[in-house]
Formats: structure tokens, C-alpha cells, sequence
């Protein structure tokens, strides 16, 4: 398959189940709301290494919030609940609770007892100060803090979500395929219920699984780097001096696999030196859900 000119390979990127929630961030202004979501991503990449894989959706307008007020929307993925609640309190505790203005509200639909539970643990900071507050059906803790009150939802829920989408674009020109991967992921994040956990969306040190050292979970991914090139097996075709990656998270298959098309289409407007398209898997042994470049972009 061609298109403007970018082969894009026929491959699939393989895709895993894993743990989701949203999380709802206000503060007094829209400022603060994304200084707030931004602290609470970070270090959250890839499950390889970090707790939980984390990144802003969007952003909120105070007519699409608990309190009218601006925020900003969050998913978090994990591979279990449980790992998944302790990531989410950790995270609000030490980065949500403590920005000025700040309240946390859960994103999803409590269905089925699929639930963590967030402002009913963080309340204990509170020290027996701490007050309980029910309204429709929903429980919210107003924790004591010095600039006024911590207003956080007891329960948060949860879903199945997909993680582990992704594309990898390859150029001639490093500075031309970065613009494309930032163009590729400014056109991914229009879509809803996904996110794009690496800075800016865009992963340089694309991995495999596996290490020739003992305990490593994964290293670099030897078959795209560039300078690796005759001293080990590549998929770079010969041109190519430059590639990046893009993983995508979603609440659903199908909402990776919209950003998944959005973004290839976007990357490949313009004339930027890139050269193909492809997308990263290890021969479906990983995960059950295989998101096919040609597919997708065929719908």
C-alpha cells in the first residue's frame, strides 16, 4: 500500500487488555487544572518500568465538570486493579492533592462493583478531620488542606481498556520525522478515549521484549536504530536515518484503532522524507488484539 507516496507495511501492531480508569481534575482555573494533570502523569510511560501508563485525554470546560469548574481529563491503564488503585492513589495524593485549587472526581461508570477506591483511602490525611459528604449517590471526602479543602471521589471505576497500539515512522531526515510524528499524534489525541503515554506522544527508544541481561524486561529495539544498522538484523529500508514510535492507549479497540488511521493520515501529508509506515509486534504472542495498518486505514 502506498499513500502519498509512504509505503505503509502491511504489519499489525499487537495490542494487550489492561486496567483503565478516568480521572476528573478541576482547580480554580484552567491553568492550574493542567499543571495538576500534567504532574500526575509523569513517569508513567510503559507498565515496563513504571507503575501505571498515564497521560491527559483533554482538555475539560467548566460545563463538562463535577464542580463547574475547568479541568482536564486523565486515563490511567494498568495490568490489574489492584496495581491500578495503588498507582491512582499514589498519584492524586502526591501530585493531585497537593496542587493549589485542586478536586478529583472519577470519569467512568461504577458498573459491576469494578471500582477502586481513591478519596476513601486518601482521607486519612485528613487525620479524624476529614469530612464524608453523599450527594446522588456518590460519595466525595473533603480532606483539610492549607489553602481550603481536598474534594475527592471515594470510588473511582474501571474498565477493560487496550494498550500497546502503535505506529513507527521512518524518514530520511530526523527533523522532518519528528514533524510527523508530532503531527501524527496532534491528530490522535482529537480522538476520543485514547492517550499517548510517552513525552509529547512520541517514543525515541522504541523496545523489544527481552535482554541479553538478566532481569531486564525489554531493550532497545535493535531492528529500527539507525546506528545499529550491518552490525544486526534491520527493518530500516536503506534510506532511512531516523524513526519514531507512537504507542496508544484506549478505552476500547476501536478507539486505537481510529487513532491509529488519524494518525498514520496525518504523519503522511506533506513532504517530510518519510519513507514508510509500519507498526511493532512480536508475532501475536504478546497480546490478543492485532490492529492491521491496512485494515484500518481501508475503513
Amino acid at each position: 500500500m502506498i499513500l502519498d507516496g509512504v509505503a505503509i507495511v502491511d504489519e499489525f501492531a499487537e495490542a494487550f487488555p489492561m486496567t483503565a480508569a478516568r480521572l476528573i481534575v478541576t482547580a480554580g482555573s484552567a491553568r492550574w487544572a493542567e499543571i495538576a494533570g500534567r504532574t500526575v502523569c509523569g513517569y508513567a510511560t510503559s507498565v515496563i518500568g513504571c507503575d501505571a501508563e498515564v497521560a491527559v485525554e483533554r482538555r475539560l470546560s467548566d460545563r463538562e465538570t463535577p464542580d463547574g469548574r475547568p479541568g482536564v481529563s486523565v486515563l490511567a491503564f494498568a495490568f490489574s486493579r489492584d496495581a491500578l488503585e495503588k498507582a491512582v492513589v499514589n498519584r492524586v495524593g502526591q501530585c493531585v492533592m497537593t496542587c493549589p485549587t485542586t478536586a478529583c472526581y472519577n470519569g467512568l461508570p461504577t458498573l459491576d462493583g469494578k471500582t477502586i477506591t481513591v478519596g476513601g483511602r486518601l482521607r486519612y490525611f485528613g487525620d479524624g478531620r476529614q469530612i464524608s459528604k453523599r450527594l446522588a449517590g456518590r460519595r466525595f471526602w473533603r480532606i483539610p488542606v492549607m489553602d481550603g479543602e481536598f474534594v475527592c471521589e471515594e470510588t473511582f471505576g474501571t474498565t477493560k481498556g487496550v494498550a500497546g497500539g502503535n505506529v513507527i515512522l521512518m524518514g530520511t531526515d530526523p527533523a522532518g520525522a519528528l514533524a510527523a510524528a508530532e503531527e501524527a499524534a496532534a491528530a490522535m489525541r482529537t480522538i476520543a478515549d485514547v492517550i499517548l503515554p510517552f513525552p509529547g506522544g512520541i517514543a525515541r527508544s522504541g523496545s523489544k521484549v527481552g535482554s541479553k541481561y538478566k532481569g531486564l524486561r525489554a531493550s532497545s529495539n535493535a531492528a529500527y536504530a539507525p546506528s545499529l544498522r550491518g552490525l544486526v538484523p534491520s527493518d530500516l529500508p536503506a534510506e532511512v536515518r531516523c524513526a519514531y514510535e507512537i504507542v496508544i492507549d484506549g478505552l476500547t479497540l476501536q478507539a486505537v484503532e481510529r487513532a491509529t488511521a488519524a494518525g498514520v493520515r496525518a504523519a503522511i501529508r506533506g513532504d517530510r522524507g518519510l519513507v514508510a509506515v509500519t507498526s511493532g509486534n512480536y508475532g501475536g504472542k504478546l497480546g490478543p488484539f492485532h490492529v492491521r495498518l491496512h485494515d484500518v486505514l481501508k475503513a
